[in-house]
């Protein structure tokens, strides 16, 4: 079985034990989270709920019923959603009963999310809650800037996988490494997991 950071982990190719029913998607800013997300909701038919969407308030302030919202998310008897924000993740890490890690290549991510961020400020997307990308000059005067952020956190993630393998050795946890294997595994998602075989049987 292949390793992340010593730990054991599912490659795209390797069955799930069942179909699960709370998943979160892991990764870098810009891997590509919330596109896997919703698309493991659309394929197995599990509620997404946007971690961006219920963090954020006016002015870029965390909403004062975050962590409320994430109590009753997890609590919930299905759902998919993204692996983020520190007081977030182990209310969900708890309850999942699946993890998917898209550990793309450095390159990659950081492309995305520099490409993504020019988007954003050209058209004036709005993101959540009326929020918008600030203007492209901030990225000399904030630290936080997005592009910034992810640079500076893309080494955190597999760390933080490794700790959440130790406290939950029994979570299934597919790691994602290439844009090939993250095609091949969506094209597995609307195959029928193991335990909706036995019971159609």
């Amino acid at each position: 079985m292949p390793t992340l950071a010593g730990v054991p982990v599912l490659r795209w190719s390797d069955p799930l034990p069942g179909r699960s029913k709370r998943v979160l998607v892991a990764g870098a800013v810009a891997a590509g989270k919330s596109t896997l997300a919703r698309q493991v909701s659309t394929d197995w038919g599990l509620p997404y709920v946007e971690m961006d969407g219920l963090y954020h308030g006016p002015e870029w302030e965390p909403r004062p019923t975050f962590r409320d919202d994430v109590v009753a998310l997890a609590a919930e008897d299905e759902w998919v959603t993204e692996w983020q924000y520190t007081v977030a993740r182990p209310l969900l890490a708890e309850r999942a009963d699946l993890l998917v890690f898209l550990d793309l290549p450095r390159w990659l991510v950081t492309w995305r999310v520099i490409r993504r961020t020019l988007r954003r400020v050209r058209h004036r997307t709005e993101l959540w809650n009326g929020l918008r990308e600030p203007p492209l000059r901030t990225i000399l005067s904030d630290p936080d800037h997005i592009i910034r952020w992810a640079i500076r956190t893309r080494r955190e993630h597999a760390p933080r996988i490794r700790a959440l393998a130790e406290q939950r050795p029994e979570l299934p946890i597919v790691c994602l490494s290439s844009r090939r294997e993250l095609k091949r595994w969506i094209g597995t998602l609307a195959a029928p997991a193991p335990g909706d075989i036995e019971s159609e049987g």
